[in-house]
């Protein structure tokens, strides 16, 4: 005859009874740099990174030095600045970050990896915050190493070395004619113009904020469509739209219209912190910059506010 069970009425071992039981795992309070740590973990894991910040490096280093190649073995180039010759690299190349960006937090939506992730950390803010951070800092980084070697090569090539310490003489700014006129950065030397210390700084530092925060501006619109092709799409209509429909535009009529889609254009403040905008009026030296962080701040703030009141 078997004897039934009886629940044992002793207390448990060391004192630790069901309502007072010790973990030994240590608990430790988490913090932002907790969660920086888990993105930077996520973001140097998957493949999506090393691939998009793999084709940025070519894009920028390899069109950029075959842009200035070209233009060292063209004797009839009116004078322009030297390092000019990245802006097409980097144009390319921003695309591939802007891609990054948005994938940063659509594709954690689109795996359900999100789940896991607000369980983890249940503040949203938090990752949210910690998102931006380790994306800004990496794209950051590897969008003004790659724009610095171009700058170094092309001032190699297109000048003879003389950099920064050269003489200013006038360089070239442009005018809505499409032609040249003098307005005091830099030394012509065999038809380019030797940089300055402003416009060193605005090719490599410069130009690698303003990626970034394009790529910023990308995942907080990220954040609020919660859907990498329509994020991507929205983006590169953001980028490409305003100075395709400046094309498109003739006649007097709309030709306030048209020059303020081409000042304020993507492409244009690229090419304006390579000291050759497009215009001579509109943004000038680090003006786009400033803008675009308006712009981002904005919607960065809109990210914040949906993804605290939506559901996963």
């Amino acid at each position: 005859m078997t004897t039934p069970y009886q629940a044992p009425t002793a207390p448990w071992p060391d004192g630790a009874g069901p309502g007072g039981y010790t973990s030994p795992i240590p608990v430790t309070p988490t913090g932002l740099g907790n969660a920086l740590r888990s993105e930077w973990t996520k973001i140097r894991t998957v493949r999506s990174t090393m691939w998009t910040l793999g084709v940025l490096l070519v894009l920028v280093i390899g069109i950029g030095l075959l842009v200035a190649g070209v233009m060292s073995g063209t004797s009839d180039l009116s004078p322009q600045p030297a390092l000019s010759a990245g802006f097409f690299g980097v144009l390319l190349g921003s695309l591939c970050v802007i891609t990054l960006g948005v994938l940063v937090v659509t594709s954690e939506y689109g795996t359900g990896m999100m789940r896991t992730t607000l369980t983890a950390c249940p503040s949203r803010s938090r990752m949210l915050t910690a998102k931006a951070l380790v994306f800004c800092a990496v794209a950051f980084v590897t969008t003004t190493v790659a724009a610095a070697v171009v700058a170094l090569a092309d001032s190699a090539l297109l000048t003879g070395g003389n950099g920064a310490g050269a003489v200013p003489a006038p360089p070239m700014c442009a005018t809505p004619g499409a032609q040249q006129v003098s307005c005091g950065h830099g030394q012509a030397l065999g038809g380019m113009l030797a940089p300055t210390t402003d416009q060193w700084l605005r090719a490599t530092v410069g130009i690698g904020l303003y990626v970034a925060l394009l790529g910023l501006l990308s995942l907080a619109v990220g954040t609020m469509l919660r859907h990498s092709a329509g994020a991507i799409t929205t983006m590169l209509g953001l980028v490409l739209l305003p100075l395709i429909l400046a094309l498109f535009m003739a006649g007097n009529s709309l030709e306030p219209v048209r020059n303020a889609l081409i000042e304020y254009c993507v492409p244009n403040g690229i090419a304006t912190l390579y000291d050759n905008a497009f215009m001579s009026t509109g943004p000038q030296g680090w003006d786009p910059l400033w803008i675009l962080l308006a712009v981002t701040a904005v919607a960065l703030g809109g990210a914040y506010a949906v993804l605290d009141k939506r559901d996963v």
